[in-house]
């Protein structure tokens, strides 16, 4: 299953999670819904507390947070949150709100047939707290939609001059130890089908690039034998068969994202990725939040639906200061409603 546009009688508008109520996520969405960068006539269906984010608008008055929405100017699905919380104190009860949210918010969109949803920043540990225990909002997303597979793609645009970063993991949210043995032909194979696919929509030949498991890429099974064993073998084979793409990989880690950094910076160069396949969670994240923090954002593809959602996390350190940046969840929520209308 897989994203698609939107048919006539889709609803012309997104969906937003508001996330762990004690984190940043209403702070960061009443900041955004009133950024002028956002495309207008968004009219966003908001699930979540009403009360607690009416309370979250008045602390950012006083903190004379410059630009806000309204929360009496959104339509809000309300979900009250059952017991008191408090900012920077993640608990059960905001993570049993944060799960009760999303999962409502899915079945929201496919009544209304909306084009996408947005999602806050939720706390993994509080769903567990709460008995919840899932790695992630995209497992939960994948399962309220019977998606076997949901692949997680971050994708920013730079600012200054439009070029696109695209960087698929392979694995997502699990222990470093067991990555090897999570990985196969057949997982690398099909996250290069997604990854493809997304960057087809740019560009009718992109340019792939894979990352090796293992520092030097293995250095010619000197530093390890994934890369000599299968992984070279299972890219020459999808190589052969997407002659339109130009795949290149299993490359060094250190060195694979550099010419996409200077992508970032100057432009689209001759050698600019259109797309990089990450092997493991940190290996794909630490480059792409290093490039691109506020632009980036966390979208999932494989669902029958499209879902961003900003790459940062819950900001409990920083939950009810007012310093909260909504850079990112403008990003998303204009990732949401361009992609999804594409």
């Amino acid at each position: 299953m897989s994203f698609s546009h939107p048919s006539s009688d889709a609803t012309d508008r997104l969906v937003i999670a508001l996330g762990d109520p004690a984190g940043i996520g209403m702070e960061v969405t009443l900041k955004a819904l009133a950024d002028p960068r956002l495309p207008g006539g968004l009219n966003p269906l908001v699930v979540g507390c009403r009360k607690t984010l009416e309370q979250t608008y008045s602390r950012l008055k006083a903190q004379q947070c410059p630009l806000l929405i309204d929360p009496s100017d959104l339509d809000i699905d309300d979900l009250p949150v059952h017991d008191a919380i408090t900012p920077g104190a993640p608990s059960p009860e905001s993570g049993a709100s944060s799960f009760r949210w999303l999962s409502h918010a899915v079945s929201r969109m496919k009544e209304e047939r909306t084009l996408a949803l947005v999602t806050a920043p939720i706390a993994k540990h509080a769903w567990h707290a709460a008995g919840h225990n899932y790695p992630g909002q995209t497992e939960r997303l994948a399962e309220l939609d019977g998606a076997d597979q949901a692949s997680m793609l971050f994708t920013a645009v730079a600012p200054n001059h439009g070029w696109r970063l695209n960087t698929l993991l392979a694995t997502t949210h699990i222990p470093l130890q067991q990555v090897p043995t999570a990985l196969s032909p057949d997982l690398v194979l099909r996250k290069l089908d997604v990854l493809s696919a997304f960057c087809l929509r740019f560009n009718p030949k992109p340019r792939l690039l894979v990352a090796g498991l293992n520092p030097h890429a293995g250095e010619q099974g000197r530093l390890g034998s994934e890369e000599t064993n299968w992984l070279i073998p299972a890219l020459q084979q999808w190589q052969d068969n997407h002659p339109h793409v130009h795949l290149s990989g299993p490359l060094p880690p250190d060195t694979c994202w550099l010419s996409a950094a200077k992508a970032w910076q100057l432009g689209r160069q001759p050698e600019s990725p259109d797309g990089i396949l990450a092997l493991y969670h940190d290996q794909g994240l630490i480059p792409v939040k290093l490039m691109a923090f506020d632009e980036a954002v966390n979208t999932t593809l494989g669902l029958s639906f499209l879902r961003t959602s900003p790459d940062h996390g819950t900001g409990f350190d920083i939950a009810g200061q007012g310093v909260a940046r909504s850079t990112s969840m403008v990003a998303a929520i204009r990732a949401a409603w361009e992609l999804s209308r594409a």
